[in-house]
């Protein structure tokens, strides 16, 4: 049986880059930072939330989108604190915005200024794919080592800021913030490397508030009132 090659010309990629760049500029409007929090299984990006919620405690308003390929453990830690939709893909090892905007139609989004992506837990797969986030965060966990930057170069190398997270932990694992600082720095020279403990709270107030300055800057640049 012979084979026969239909082209279909149509540049998917490209539709899928248009759509996640109308989303963005809808959130935008509504005054909404987006951020796409990528890491590997365990680095700690539902503690993290559940920190930032703590310390926010209801102002400024977050969401979260928690993204898992089974169950709604991490849906429900956040549910206490934060509004939060789970998204679950049943396999497949990233989120992907159809998905993501199905999760969004169902939140609470009156007066909404920051929406969080939890992505699943890969710090491969979630590095290629647009969500329509204004900014792109990977959460690195200080247990798994401080080379992962250099390993793992497209996910540092296209987020926008990088969080070091269980700093408690340094006295106990063999794991250097200037190290990983230094690696980051050769993949993205501009990468903002941020070291918090979502446990006790050491660096939650900065890392916090880098965030409000970052959608502070987004209304500026959209001529936003607010």
């Amino acid at each position: 049986m012979s084979a026969e090659t239909i082209p279909i010309q149509k540049d998917i990629q490209s539709q899928r880059r248009a759509e996640a760049e109308a989303w963005r500029r809808s959130l935008t409007a509504r005054g909404i930072l987006c951020v796409n929090m990528i890491s590997s299984p365990g680095a700690g990006k539902t503690s993290l939330l559940q920190a930032m919620a703590r310390h926010w405690s209801g102002r400024p308003k977050m969401a979260v989108l928690v993204g898992d390929i089974a169950t709604d453990r991490d849906a429900q830690r956040l549910a206490p604190l934060v509004p939060v939709r789970q998204l679950t893909t049943g396999g497949a090892c990233h989120l992907e915005l159809p998905l993501v905007r199905n999760g969004w139609d169902q939140l609470d989004q009156d007066g909404l200024e920051f929406l969080f992506i939890e992505n699943i837990g890969n710090l491969v797969c979630p590095a290629s794919h647009d969500l329509g986030e204004h900014l792109r965060v990977v959460v690195l966990s200080v247990t798994e080592g401080d080379d992962k930057p250099g390993k793992y170069p497209k996910a540092f190398r296209t987020s926008q800021a990088c969080v070091i997270n269980k700093i408690d932990l340094l006295p106990y694992v063999p794991f250097s913030l200037s190290a990983v600082t230094e690696d980051a720095h050769l993949v993205r020279s501009d990468l903002p490397v941020m070291a918090v403990s979502a446990l006790n709270g050491d660096g939650i107030a900065a890392w916090c508030g880098f965030l409000v300055a970052q959608r502070q800057q987004l209304l500026r640049d959209a001529n936003l009132d607010r």
